[in-house]
């Protein structure tokens, strides 16, 4: 049966077969045989192995590489910039020799770039950021596919997207309402619930969103061990305990990747089913001093506390070894860093041998695809100016870079949308070796790229009905399952005098937040900006709001953890520095009086020292404001009960606020209202620390960056220590055995 829809044909063969689907224009024609349909991609006039979706897919991915061009398996190697729908916010954004025009220009259309690159450089991985809405992200998938499949061979697209499910603070959630895509919490919340089960739906839930909005890899889960409490992304991490990372691990990616009954195709993968980038190999958490290796000053993981194969577990024995019928995670994401003096050559993950190709491939016997984290081919600007992060192959070319990481072990470029430097990297593989080789070693990796393609029934239809994502992306269902699990993240840490739940009555005092102007990890100036934490229609049905501490009930305040710098500055290299500063987990201005005298590791082309030591300056916190406003409204509120909401990216120091405060919970990326429903006692916290919270920045300076829970813990005014697994319900400490 031939079914009709806007832009595309689909062909129905019922229990026969899979439905085929094709562009309305296509240039592909469809053979019958036995009775049955198959798409004719290679345009031969018979059907191909690879066209026949009765053979295992292993035979089919054998016949597809067999027939590709050197070059067209170049492109198959690369993974586009970050892409946005419509591109009105990257520099590439010109639609047929123009900017994008809102008006007149369908926001779903192709902008000249993407055709150039999926058509001249072969280039079939996508990166998605920013989507206008969820109708606009199917149409345009479609667009890219029927762009790609009236090309040679006719090899579908693999869209994909990084996490892209975390809550915005001020949306209303009822429970008959749906939204542009269902929110949860942020993984360290996640990981807050220590329950798999609630990661595992949420995997199942995003996969389904994620496949109606034309995404069929995620890059994700982020499943470092946030061992140093200073870095970055420990906000996007499922926190430092290795048992409940690699146990969420497992469940995350068994979400993501298995589709059930009439959804699988074989092996657990199907029509519901993403793959999942699972990063970053080996661990990226042993950052020293808590520097990130997006710049050139955090390039170096460091290991003091001889913990370099406990950072592989959460991968070795939770990514690799999943409960579901998929086995593994099906792509693995290097992180940018150099392991100092875990190998022979401090290099960058992605351009060492032994962690890519002895410790992964061979060891772990993991053949999936293995994509290089995005940039690490460009040239190093500066180590404090974002840039290129070729760590350690600095010297290089680019398309020597592309050449040691393929012999590494990798198989695809992140964020490389050009061609040449790949074919170069082959034709450098030809003369230092042969071709036959390195023939053989670009077509390896062809395989592991196209299995993940056709796994998942791309060949035979990649178009997705908008009326349809509508339907399934942000509906009530999935908002309420998301909505629930915010509820169980929220970690509450300290209740004096059971003076949470608040009765639903009364007075509050909810002060403005006030967050001065900043430069961002990124380097652009954030404007400064006073926010209205609580929307007047969070309050209604719970309390009455007023302006005046002296005639409230109650107060509470909602802050952000410290957002202590990146442990780099300009201006203080400008001034004569190394450019090296202390990260602060504290609100005060904090001097690093305990740090190391020398680094361990160091060394760029652009500096002439290798000591990154920052011991005795000052760094000031960003957001000191926020620990003011609690104090400030203590004194206001002089005996009154005063909440403190604590938004957190980090593991922090509680000294400043928690004193102030009768009742303390952090949240991870949720929305003001399922706070304000732990507050008010519509739910009962059951969430637990998935860090521990430091005493002081004294035992951070002092502790090993590399190993997990080493840290002295803070311990509050009612002799509560805020270790991991640390949490209250209304009854007290939440009690367990694991």
């Amino acid at each position: 049966m031939i079914i009709q829809k806007d832009g595309y044909i689909l062909v129905n063969q019922g229990a026969k077969g899979p439905t085929l689907g094709l562009a309305a224009h296509s240039t592909v024609q469809l053979i019958e045989q036995d009775g049955l349909w198959f798409k004719n991609l290679s345009r031969s006039g018979k059907l191909e192995p690879y066209e026949d979706w009765r053979l295992p897919v292993e035979q089919r991915v054998k016949d597809l590489v067999a027939r590709l061009s050197i070059e067209e398996i170049a492109g198959l190697m690369l993974y586009s910039g970050h892409q946005a729908v419509p591109a009105t916010s990257y520099d590439v954004s010109h639609y047929n020799g123009h900017p994008f025009d809102p008006d007149n220009d369908d926001h779903a259309a192709l902008t000249d770039h993407q055709k150039a690159f999926l058509e001249r450089d072969h280039v079939r991985h996508l990166l998605v950021t920013i989507v206008e809405s969820p109708r606009i992200a199917a149409r345009w998938s479609n667009n890219v596919q029927a762009f790609v499949e009236n090309l040679p061979w006719g090899i579908p697209a693999n869209n994909s997207s990084d996490p892209r499910h975390s809550a915005r603070k001020d949306a209303e959630f009822n429970a008959g309402g749906g939204g542009q895509i269902s929110m949860w919490p942020g993984p360290l919340g996640l990981a807050a619930t220590f329950s798999p089960s609630i990661v595992e739906t949420f995997g199942k839930i995003a996969s389904r969103e994620y496949r109606a909005l034309g995404f069929t890899t995620a890059l994700s889960p982020q499943i470092d061990l946030a061992t140093d409490p200073r870095w970055y992304r420990n906000v996007g991490s499922m926190g430092s305990n290795p048992e409940l990372v690699t146990e969420l691990a497992r469940a995350y990616i068994d979400g993501f990747q298995t589709s059930d009954a009439d959804k699988e195709i074989a092996d657990g993968w199907g029509y519901e089913s993403v793959n999942c980038m699972v990063k970053h190999w080996p661990g990226g958490g042993a950052c020293e001093a808590g520097r990130d290796a997006h710049y050139g000053f955090g390039k170096y993981a460091v290991y003091p506390g001889g913990q370099f194969e406990q950072h592989k577990k959460p991968f070795t024995e939770g990514a690799f070894r999943l409960h579901g019928k998929t086995g593994k995670a099906a792509a693995v994401m290097p992180y940018y860093m150099i392991p100092f003096g875990m190998t022979d050559e401090n290099v960058g993950n992605a351009f060492n041998r032994e962690i890519i190709t002895h410790q992964l491939r061979e060891q772990q016997h993991y053949d999936g695809v293995v994509c290089t984290d995005w940039r690490v081919t460009e040239d190093e600007v500066h180590p404090g100016i974002h840039s290129g992060k070729p760590w350690g192959v600095e010297q290089l070319t680019v398309a020597e870079r592309h050449y040691k990481a393929l012999l590494a072990g990798c198989d695809q470029f992140g964020g490389n949308s050009d061609i040449q430097p790949v074919l170069e990297a082959y034709q450098m593989g030809v003369r230092e070796l042969d071709e036959e080789t390195m023939n053989q070693r670009m077509r390896l990796s062809a395989a592991r790229l196209l299995r993940n393609i056709f796994r998942l029934g791309l060949f035979e239809n990649p178009y997705i009905d908008p009326d349809d994502t509508e339907a399934v992306v942000g509906s009530p269902e999935l908002m309420q399952a998301g909505y629930e699990a915010q509820l169980d993240s929220i970690v509450l840490l300290k209740n004096h005098g059971a003076v949470l739940p608040l009765k639903p009555a009364g007075k509050a005092y909810i002060p403005n937040r006030y967050c001065p102007e900043y430069r961002g990890y990124w380097g652009t100036m954030v404007a400064a900006k006073t926010t209205d934490p609580v929307p007047e229609y969070l309050c209604r049905g719970r309390f009455t709001r007023t302006t005046d501490a002296s005639e409230a009930d109650y107060g509470i305040v909602f802050i952000e953890s410290p957002m202590g710098g990146s442990g780099y500055s300009l201006d203080d290299l400008k001034s004569g520095g190394n450019g090296y500063m202390p990260i602060s987990l504290q609100y005060e201005d904090y001097c690093a009086e305990a740090a190391r005298e020398q680094s361990i590791a160091g060394g760029d082309p652009h500096e002439a020292f290798t000591n990154r030591c920052y011991k005795g300056k000052t760094t000031h916190t960003i957001n000191k404001a926020d620990m003011q406003l609690v104090q400030d409204t203590r004194h206001k509120l002089q005996s009154k009960p005063l909440i403190v909401v604590v938004n957190t990216a980090n593991p922090f120091v509680m000294t400043e606020i928690e004193p102030y405060a009768d009742a303390v919970l952090l949240t991870f990326d949720v929305q003001t209202q399922a706070a304000l429903d732990i507050v008010f006692g519509s739910h009962e916290p059951s969430a637990r620390l998935p860090f521990q919270m430091p005493a002081d920045m004294q035992t951070v300076e002092e502790h090993c960056e590399d190993k997990p829970l080493d840290l002295r813990c803070y311990t509050d005014t009612d002799a509560h220590t805020y270790d991991f697994g640390y949490g209250l319900n209304w009854q007290g400490i939440i009690r367990h055995t694991d």
